[in-house]
């Protein structure tokens, strides 16, 4: 898997993330529909979605249906990429082994953090550069969940 320091891949001709990379930094979240930690991870990223100072991307390894249906489901509003199933390009570019996989990645290309499954310490952290809470009152969230 892809790190700290790694350059992103810029993937696929119909969203290139150079072009996003142009707004600010993206966090690219890597998902399945069918990943109980990306069903819990993604209504803490669409909070963080919200942010002026970071972009939200999902990629989702499903196809087009079963994505939109998904972001119905939970309440997501930033763009879903499909990542092609027959080669998952995305994926494999990132060198992800699980999902949800997460890469936050500046505006010259480098990745500044990067992890797989659920971590608070990380959506607390990008919390801060979003300048946006990722939890609520009331929100009782576990250390750690592993993809």
């Amino acid at each position: 898997m892809l790190g700290t320091g790694d350059t992103a891949p810029d993937f696929g001709s119909i969203h290139p993330l150079k072009g996003h990379l142009r707004n600010g930094p993206v966090l690219v979240a890597l998902f399945k529909v069918s990943c109980p930690v990306c069903q819990y991870t993604f209504p803490f990223l669409e909070r963080l979605s919200k942010s002026t100072n970071l972009q939200v991307v999902g990629i989702s390894q499903d196809g087009a249906a079963a994505t939109e249906e998904f972001r119905k489901e939970f309440g997501i509003t930033f763009p879903a990429w499909i990542d092609s199933a027959k080669r998952y390009p995305a994926s494999n570019a990132f060198g992800i082994e699980s999902v949800p996989s997460m890469f936050l990645v500046e505006t010259d290309g480098k990745i500044s953090m990067a992890w797989s499954g659920w971590s608070k310490r990380d959506m607390d952290a990008l919390g801060r550069i979003a300048g946006v809470a990722p939890f609520g009152p009331g929100d009782n969230v576990p250390d750690w969940k592993p993809g």
